[in-house]
């Protein structure tokens, strides 16, 4: 078959949808498909086109359209450059050679898996929308979109359309099924595939110390115990929990905060840093991916959090690096939430109310004062991802999906 990923993030890119789908298209590639891929040709959030027009990565053909003229500078020049990539993707579906058989599309940007739906009406593609993202749910909790306004009815109109006519539809976690069944669309064709662990195949499964890892030397961690949240900080998470008891424990020199990767509110976590004279707490740059594993096994708990107004539209997919490297997860969040439901079954963590600081200061504490419980919980955090959450499980999910819809069955 031909498969058609649409994302406008994708290799050598780093954020997690890129990842997810360079490791999706992998496995279609080895059991034999031919695999093209739709993207920018700028790393996302970054203005300017650095990245070449058309390129083959591993057995698959990506071809890279427009640019970034704005990057992440304001909602309008966010709508400007989506605009321009939907033009262009949408060219390229429909003129690419030869047909693709199954197109998927991501949320980046909201609503680009319509092009599957409409190449299947034109070219007799099949449609899968892969919802990262709940869109226009996800604006309207942001405070992007006004609930009942003209776009934002026009949008749910769009989105259920979508889900109604796609062949398909992948959503990340129970909490995302639950938001589509209860916007009363059926049931048949909504399938829960959890993305995986990232950080898979650079050792992550291996047992080591957090304290001999490069980035404790690295960055002059010493022997505190180590609370880290590494990847995107956005609207959709509780950053300001986490502030509240980062600054809370400021005295603490046995505990350091370690946060790695951006997002909306890193300039809340670094004005906290630089007001309060925080020394406990740092915030670094996202690392190579092949350098994920270490700098997850750095930490002796990691921080994964939901804001309760985005349960159902986001499932973090920094938890199952986590549950890899075999690290305790502290969640600051609702407990029907996908990380929190997984949390629970399987003894991998603690669970903190958002807006309680205090609880997740006394989570920490408990934590960092009884190591043996900590080790015990990333070993059952560990012991959760085969069968489950590694990458061949989900990507041959994945791949089952995609063969069975196209009539083909992989021996």
């Amino acid at each position: 078959m031909h498969i058609l990923l649409l994302n406008q993030p994708f290799y050598p890119d780093v954020v997690a949808t890129a990842q997810m789908g360079k490791d999706l298209a992998d496995e279609l590639v080895r059991r034999g498909h031919t695999v093209s891929a739709v993207s920018s040709r700028s790393i996302y959030g970054k203005t300017g086109a650095s990245l070449a027009k058309f390129e083959v990565a591993d057995g698959i053909r990506i071809h890279r359209v427009g640019t970034n003229v704005f990057g992440k500078n304001g909602f309008l020049a966010r709508v400007f450059d989506f605009g321009l990539y939907y033009a262009l993707a949408a060219f390229k579906t429909l003129t690419m050679r030869p047909r693709p058989d199954v197109v998927i599309g991501f949320t980046t940007p909201p609503f680009i898996a319509m092009l599957g739906i409409i190449a299947r009406a034109l070219r007799g593609s099949k449609s899968v929308y892969w919802v990262m993202d709940l869109y226009p749910d996800v604006g309207v909790a942001g405070g992007m979109f006004k609930p009942g306004a003209i776009p934002t009815r026009f949008m749910e109109r769009l989105g259920r359309w979508m889900t109604r006519k796609s062949d398909a539809v992948v959503v990340l976690g129970r909490c995302m099924r639950d938001r589509l069944l209860a916007k009363g669309l059926p049931a048949s064709n909504i399938h829960v595939i959890t993305v995986w662990d990232a950080a898979e195949g650079q050792g992550a499964h291996t047992e080591r110390d957090p304290r001999s890892t490069a980035f404790r030397t690295r960055w002059n961690l010493g022997d505190a115990f180590i609370v880290m949240y590494s990847g995107n900080l956005g609207l959709a998470h509780d950053a300001e929990t986490i502030v509240s008891a980062v600054v809370a424990m400021k005295d603490r020199a046995d505990v350091r905060f370690v946060f790695v990767g951006s997002g909306k509110q890193r300039p809340l976590v670094e004005r906290a840093i630089q007001q309060h004279g925080l020394t406990n707490a740092s915030y670094h740059d996202y690392v190579p991916r092949e350098e994920l594993a270490e700098l997850l096994a750095t930490a002796d708990a990691h921080l994964v959090t939901v804001h309760p107004k985005f349960v159902g539209l986001i499932v973090p997919s920094k938890l199952y690096g986590v549950l890899g490297v075999g690290r305790p997860v502290i969640y600051v969040g609702p407990g029907e939430s996908e990380v929190g439901l997984t949390i629970v079954e399987a003894g991998a963590g603690v669970s903190v109310a958002s807006g309680q600081p205090g609880a997740l200061v006394s989570a920490i504490d408990a934590l960092a004062a009884d190591p043996a419980r900590a080790r015990a919980m990333g070993e059952s955090a560990r012991r959760a991802v085969p069968g489950r959450f590694d990458r061949a499980t989900s990507t041959k999910k994945w791949a089952d999906l995609v063969e069975g819809l196209a009539g083909q069955r992989h021996a």
